[in-house]
């Protein structure tokens, strides 16, 4: 991926900036923004809730001392919402003790900044939070069988017939994608999919796995999705069609 490439891939990833200092939101912001992020911001805990719910960020930097709601309250109000707790944490603190550090981590953050920071730190730590969450090879087209999910527009193809997925399906069918020829347990899928907090049946994942399938049966790709006899769900990669 070359320079040019790799902005235009950044420029699709929003970062949503949380601090009630306007000038560190500001020059957090133009480091972002060289770098080729989008960037959001928000001067406290409850602003930030409703842009996540709006704006859908990939990654939110969160100062820890704020008024009225503290960045680690806002990380652990986050992570108990089945909707928003995948969204990747990063908080910024000047504290530097290991105990500040470990409680930082506890309560859901997936990194740990002291300030000072230089912005070199801040953008690799970015990218690094943001490999491990997946986001970063968001961009790339899957390719499995004559079918083409292209994750920046959200379109499924098989041949050239586009395929019409609902939320959902569509979410199943990129989880698979991406994790192919294992097992799957509909309680996994449940965790993975819906999200850890979100309580709904496990028959719920035999619904949506149908809907997927018969979205599929163009040419026999419903046959990507194999049913594993008490166990749960597998991504045939080794699919072959005629």
């Amino acid at each position: 991926m070359n320079d040019d490439t790799r902005r235009l891939v950044l420029n699709k990833l929003k970062v949503l900036i949380v601090d009630d200092e306007a000038a560190i939101r500001d020059m957090v912001a133009m480091s972002l923004e060289l770098s080729g992020f989008g960037c959001i911001q928000a001067e406290n805990g409850l602003d930030a809730l409703a842009l996540i719910v709006d704006e859908k960020p990939d990654l939110a930097l969160v100062d820890w001392m704020m008024p009225e709601m503290s960045g680690i309250e806002l990380t652990r109000r986050l992570r108990r919402d089945g909707i928003l707790n995948e969204m990747p944490v990063i908080l910024l603190t000047a504290k530097a003790e290991e105990d500040n550090k470990i409680s930082g981590l506890e309560s859901g953050a997936d990194d740990y900044i002291t300030k000072p920071f230089s912005p070199r730190e801040l953008i690799a730590r970015i990218k690094s939070t943001l490999r491990r969450a997946g986001k970063l090879d968001a961009e790339r087209s899957i390719s499995v069988a004559d079918l083409a999910i292209e994750p920046a527009s959200q379109r499924v193809k098989i041949g050239t017939q586009t395929v019409k997925l609902g939320p959902i399906e569509y979410r199943l069918l990129y989880y698979f994608a991406t994790h192919q020829d294992r097992v799957h347990s509909r309680e996994q899928l449940l965790d993975k999919v819906w999200g850890a907090n979100v309580y709904v049946e496990e028959r719920t994942v035999d619904v949506h796995i149908r809907r997927l399938r018969k979205a599929l049966s163009v040419d026999g790709h419903e046959d990507l999705i194999e049913t594993v006899r008490g166990s749960g769900y597998l991504f045939n990669s080794k699919l072959t069609t005629e």
